[in-house]
């Protein structure tokens, strides 16, 4: 884990609010990464700055523990033109702890290590956290993402 700061960027995507409760975040989350994939979502987003895919967590109404919002998308220069059945979302800059996840993607290696963040005493701001799936996951036998946690 590292200390990062991180500027304010803008996302365009497709959202889900979920919980973690009973496992629900799991489902609608792979729901909304095979949507994703399926609609090749990347294709229709305007004014992308790169092409890796994030995964934001947001909106949160209290913790990891209560319901907040998921939004798969990329990095955008502006909100001139957003899809239909697409958010604009902006991450607010600030300081961000920031882990690697590395290995088999259909392993849960992503969501082995927010099991391991959930556990950690990290002082978290709850107003958005990210995954960055780059250059470096694209090979999911041995892929690296990047999990950015908002920190106070």
């Amino acid at each position: 884990m590292e200390k990062k700061k991180v500027e304010s960027f803008k996302v365009i995507g497709i959202s889900v609010r979920t919980t973690n409760e009973n496992n629900q975040g799991a489902t609608d989350i792979g729901n909304l990464w095979n949507r994703f994939m399926a609609e090749n979502i990347v294709s229709q987003i305007p004014n992308k700055l790169e092409n890796s895919v994030f995964a934001i967590y947001t909106n949160y109404e209290s913790d990891y523990t209560k319901a907040y919002d998921t939004v798969l998308g990329c990095k955008v220069s502006s909100f001139d033109t957003i899809p239909d059945g697409m958010i604009g979302h902006i991450v607010e800059g600030g300081d961000f702890s920031k882990f690697i996840s590395k290995g088999k993607l259909f392993d849960g290696i992503v969501h082995k290590s927010w099991l391991e963040i959930w556990n950690t005493d990290l002082d978290r701001t709850y107003k958005s956290d990210y995954e960055v799936y780059g250059e470096k996951a694209q090979n999911p036998d041995n892929a690296e993402v990047e999990i950015f946690v908002g920190v106070k």
